[in-house]
This record gives structure tokens, C-alpha cells and sequence, in this order.
């Protein structure tokens, strides 16, 4: 029991550094550098990197068709732990590890909703002229959490190592080209990517605590 306890210190870690982290952001050298005289913490460092990279909206386009990825996974798993509950008539009898990722995308939602009503920061550009949540990065978020885990499951279903691999391989090198793109299109400050990357690792680690102890 102590020993697997112990394997929780590494999210619960990195998910309280992630509420350090955005307290920092909204709290540390905060500045009106925004549009529409917008603040955002670590106004120095932010501005001095949204200038180096400036804006590509062509990159912003892929990620966001890229986005459509990973949900396009979320709902396979979702149709795959239906059609399980359709044929053997009990939700308790769909696979525990389809379940446990059903419950994952539900924490992985309730954390987007909660920073689209409580907004730490707008993007460093409007949309349309409209102004976005930007803080935590939603895409790099969606990303880490829904490749990894899917490629934690894919593993244990895919029986040609080959295949394995390769699939596995591939979602991984999407998810870090995604998290690239997004940083490089300068829809995002540097702290928005930076506190996605964080809250995914904690919410994937989370992830794996969970299916290895799960009965």
C-alpha cells in the first residue's frame, strides 16, 4: 500500500505545480501587453517570445485540423466501450480499462470548461476579433492527455509488435509536432504551452496510477 502511494507523489506533484504555476501567471510581472489592453503574468519573457515567433495563422489552422485527431480517438473509444455495453448488456461488464479512460475524457473536459469560465488570460491575437481563453494551451492539453493514454490502451489491444509501434510511435511524434506548431503559430504565450504541458503530464500520470491499480 505505501509503495503505492508513494507512486502518486510524482502527479499529485506535478498537478501542484501546475496551480503554482498559474498563480504565478496571474500574478508575476503582469502587464497590459494584450490586445485591447489585455494583462498576462510574466509580461517580459511572454512578449520577448510571441515577438521572436510573431504569428502564423497557417499553423494555427493545421493545429486546430490536427485537434480533430485525437477526438476523432475519444470517440472511437467511446463507440468501442458502447458497442462492448450493447452486447453484453451491463455497463459493468464493458472493459475496465474503457471505462477508465471514459472517466478520464470527462476530467480531461471539466478541466477545459473550468478555464473557459474562469479565464486566467486572453491569446496574444483575436480570432475572428474576438478575444479567447488562452491559458492552459486546450489543444497542447488535448494532445498530451489523449495521445498518451490512447497509446497506454492501444498497446495492451494491438498484437503485432510491428503495428504496435508504429501506431504508437506515430501518435507520439503527432503529439509533439501538434505542441511544436502551436507554440511556433503565436496563438498562445509562452506560459499558456508551457502550463498545458504540465497539467497533461499530471492529468496522464494520474491516468496511470489508476489503470495500474485499478481492480
Amino acid at each position: 500500500m505505501k509503495t503505492e502511494i508513494k507512486k502518486l507523489y510524482i502527479p499529485l506533484s506535478e498537478i501542484l505545480l501546475f496551480v503554482l504555476w498559474t498563480i504565478a501567471v496571474k500574478t508575476f510581472d503582469v502587464a497590459a501587453i494584450g490586445p485591447k489592453g489585455t494583462e498576462v503574468g510574466f509580461a517580459a519573457i511572454n512578449g520577448f517570445v510571441h515577438e521572436a515567433t510573431g504569428i502564423n495563422m497557417s499553423l494555427y489552422l493545421v493545429t486546430d485540423w490536427l485537434s480533430l485527431i485525437p477526438v476523432a480517438i475519444m470517440l472511437g473509444f467511446a463507440l468501442l466501450g458502447s458497442f462492448q455495453w450493447i452486447k453484453r448488456r451491463k455497463i459493468t461488464k464493458v472493459d475496465k480499462s474503457i471505462l477508465l479512460l471514459g472517466a478520464f475524457y470527462v476530467v480531461l473536459a471539466a478541466v477545459y470548461l473550468f478555464f473557459e469560465v474562469f479565464i486566467i488570460n486572453y491569446r496574444p491575437v483575436l480570432i475572428d476579433g474576438v478575444l479567447e481563453a488562452s491559458y492552459p494551451s486546450s489543444t497542447t492539453v488535448l494532445m498530451i492527455c489523449v495521445m498518451s493514454t490512447a497509446a497506454l490502451e492501444l498497446k495492451k489491444r494491438i498484437k503485432n509488435n510491428v503495428l504496435k509501434n508504429i501506431v504508437c510511435f506515430g501518435l507520439l511524434i503527432l503529439l509533439f509536432l501538434t505542441v511544436i506548431m502551436r507554440f511556433f503559430s503565436g496563438v498562445h504565450w509562452l506560459t499558456d504551452i508551457i502550463g498545458g504541458i504540465i497539467i497533461g503530464r499530471g492529468l496522464v500520470d494520474i491516468y496511470k496510477f489508476a489503470a495500474e491499480n485499478r481492480q
